[in-house]
């Protein structure tokens, strides 16, 4: 059976590094914070503590054989339940929170290291988990910039102007529509388009023709 002081140490220590990786996601207003993230790991911290060395009175009477990664062994799946709560399904299918569960997955992990005593393997991972979500962030917005699809939504009240301007958008050269959709919300008409023209000059051009159009409501441009 382990110490006391021993037990104390494994559990701030996890706290600890899931107070840097939760202190990363507070900074950005994520729901799942410093506390969530502290709450995961010293969780999973003494999840592991209990598989490991809960039994030990009871191991080698009458035969008894315990597998001590079976408890530790269901934070993993576990914990899918509170990831899940972080991941927000927005609007046209847009996807947010998914670094945020991952990086629950992951400080659980750190927790059930931290648990069993690899305090080198917990704080590596703790440092390069730090790595990959603050100091990768800047190229990782680059890098995704250059390639992001640019979003063009249009609300129109007339129903023969939406034709038209879903023609000129057609026949417009230099640029290219990945996708189009139409949707009609009361007597309004909602254009989306897609694009992955690199021609912002051109783009800005057929925005600011539209915008001239008295049955055109609302413009959102998104690049």
């Amino acid at each position: 059976m382990l110490a006391w002081k021993e037990i104390l140490i494994r559990l701030l220590l996890a706290s600890l590094f899931g107070a840097l990786i939760g202190l990363e996601r507070e900074r950005k207003n994520w729901s799942a914070g410093m506390r969530t993230h502290m709450m995961v790991c010293v969780g999973s911290s003494l999840i592991m503590i209990v598989s490991a060395f809960g039994f030990a009175d009871v191991l080698g009477k009458d035969h008894i054989v315990l597998d001590p990664a079976r408890v530790a062994a269901q934070v993993i799946s576990g914990i899918g339940f509170i990831g899940a709560g972080a991941i927000l399904f927005l609007k046209q299918g847009t996807i947010r929170g998914l670094t945020t569960a991952s990086g629950l997955w992951t400080v659980a992990a750190i927790g059930l290291a931290t648990g069993g005593g690899m305090y080198f393997a917990a704080g590596a991972t703790t440092i390069i988990a730090l790595i990959i979500l603050w100091a990768l962030q800047p190229f990782e917005r680059m890098y995704s910039q250059k390639f992001k699809q640019k979003t063009l939504r249009i609300v129109t009240t007339s129903n023969e102007n939406y034709v038209d301007i879903i023609k000129a958008l057609w026949q417009q050269n230099g640029i290219g529509i990945q996708s189009f959709q139409l949707n009609k919300d009361d007597k309004e008409f909602i254009l989306q388009f897609v694009f992955d023209t690199e021609d912002e000059n051109k783009l800005s051009q057929i925005i600011n023709e539209l915008q001239k159009d008295s049955n055109i409501k609302e413009i959102f441009w998104t690049h």
